[in-house]
């Protein structure tokens, strides 16, 4: 690097936001993540000893990924290659394993090659990678936010470490805060600065966790407020409010947000905890999830879990379902929230659900039975002569509408696959069936 670019590099971190300048660069800066960096734990042992395997690093936004990434290339004494999946490809992976091999060969020294939002390579050039990390002359170092058992190759995954980093706690963010607003060299020790204990709850409650949301809209709020008569900058609440406008939400519709809040949405309605029902849907709705996605979840859970305890549910969550395309957003929140409640509240049954899984297992995996030949369609010319329907007792001729028939294959009489439970309105079919099945001929 010559005079000029060394120039030019230190007047860019010099421009660059606050997040990017305060980025650790030993692991005694790096703030979090302490149930791998914790003393002991295997990261931290293999960044100190310099002994690091091929590794995917794998968490939400702003959590310190490619930090870890820029102080292992600080540390380590392999050479260490960066590559952006978002700019970057098989020509440029090409290029540095070629550059790896050689000097591998020249002078035995293997290459780090960090790879950010990996999860951005298509299949060929993560099969590019292969060969390279295989025979050990790539370590990879790959940065996801998305859930890599989805969207890496199984079988670069399978000669990879794969290290999950979680939302930073409210501890991690006051911590970072706190330095930032010291720091003299990188941060904001320089201004003649005021921040109030509530402004600084703010930033932490709107943060989520993100350090790099946290620490640039603290610097947008200290950047756009003026000096008081005193020559102090007074940060406030609303001064962080009015910076951040809109609490950024933790969602996409496809990646793991959405299938861990679908799931915990579904899981309470199961649970019956009407509250938590409504706050996870309340994360759907604002994350811009399909609405028409929530209303078959509901409509699957009214029927799955609800069933016949309470038959309504399931109409109510097809009325759901229908009134959103009839009424849209915003008010298409409101049927889906009562059906989403009333599923949570009413009374459960999965005994549909556990009965039909029950007689396709046996349909799938055991001996079809003949159909009785008195059930058999009678309605066409020359079904009698093969005895179809001859014998059937229709059971409207009956008292009650109820004969004892078999209607079962012989080989599977007495077979129950739906066993109603006590619950709700299924304790008044488990009392009828019991009543039926028990009369005598």
């Amino acid at each position: 690097m010559d005079l000029f670019e060394y120039s030019m590099e230190r007047q860019l971190k010099k421009d660059a936001p606050l997040a990017e300048r305060m980025r650790p660069s030993t692991l005694e800066e790096f703030v979090g993540q302490e149930h791998v960096l914790g003393d002991g734990k295997f990261l931290r042992r293999s960044i100190v000893g310099d002994r690091l395997a091929s590794m995917i690093f794998y968490g939400p936004p702003g959590t310190g990924k490619t930090s870890l990434a820029m102080i292992i290339a600080n540390t380590t004494k392999m050479k260490f290659e960066k590559l952006s999946a978002v700019t970057s490809g098989v020509k440029d992976i090409r290029k540095v394993t070629e550059n790896a091999e050689e000097e591998l060969k020249l002078y035995g020294n293997r290459t780090i090659l960090f790879i950010d939002e990996i999860h951005r390579f298509n299949k060929s050039q993560q099969d590019a990678l292969l060969p390279f990390v295989e025979r050990g002359i790539l370590v990879l170092i790959g940065a996801t936010t998305e859930n890599p058992y989805f969207e890496v190759n199984k079988a670069l995954l399978s000669r990879s470490v794969v290290i999950r980093l979680e939302s930073l706690t409210r501890d991690d963010l006051k911590v970072l805060i706190n330095k930032a607003l010291t720091d003299k060299e990188k941060g904001l020790g320089n201004y003649f600065l005021k921040v109030s204990e509530d402004a600084i709850e703010c930033l932490i409650t709107v943060g989520d966790g993100d350090a790099r949301i946290v620490l640039n809209a603290l610097e947008l709020a200290v950047l756009t407020t003026p000096k008081s008569e005193d020559g102090v900058i007074y940060i406030d609440s609303d001064i962080i409010k009015d910076c951040i406008q809109t609490k950024g939400i933790k969602y996409d519709s496809s990646g793991d947000e959405h299938y861990d809040t679908v799931s915990a949405f579904i899981k309470s309605m199961r649970g019956s905890d009407p509250d938590a029902t409504l706050y996870w849907l309340a994360k759907m709705i604002e994350g811009g999830e399909d609405l028409k996605f929530i209303a078959r979840r509901i409509i699957i859970c009214a029927s799955e879990d609800v069933g016949n305890a309470d038959p309504q549910a399931l109409t109510i969550a097809v009325s759901a379902f229908k009134a959103i395309d009839i009424i849209g957003m915003p008010e298409g929140r409101i049927p889906l929230a009562q059906a989403a409640v009333y599923v949570a509240c009413a009374p459960k049954s999965n005994a549909s659900y556990v009965g039909i899984n029950s007689a396709l297992e046996d349909i799938r995996n055991n001996e079809i039975g003949d159909i009785p030949k008195y059930l058999k369609d009678a309605s066409y010319k020359g079904a009698k002569k093969f005895g179809h329907g001859i014998g059937y007792k229709y059971p409207h001729d009956y008292p009650n509408s109820y004969v004892k028939q078999q209607y079962l294959p012989d080989e599977y009489i007495g077979k129950k696959y739906y066993n109603p439970t006590s619950n709700g309105y299924e304790k008044i079919i488990s009392e009828r069936l019991k009543e039926l099945f028990d009369k005598k001929d």
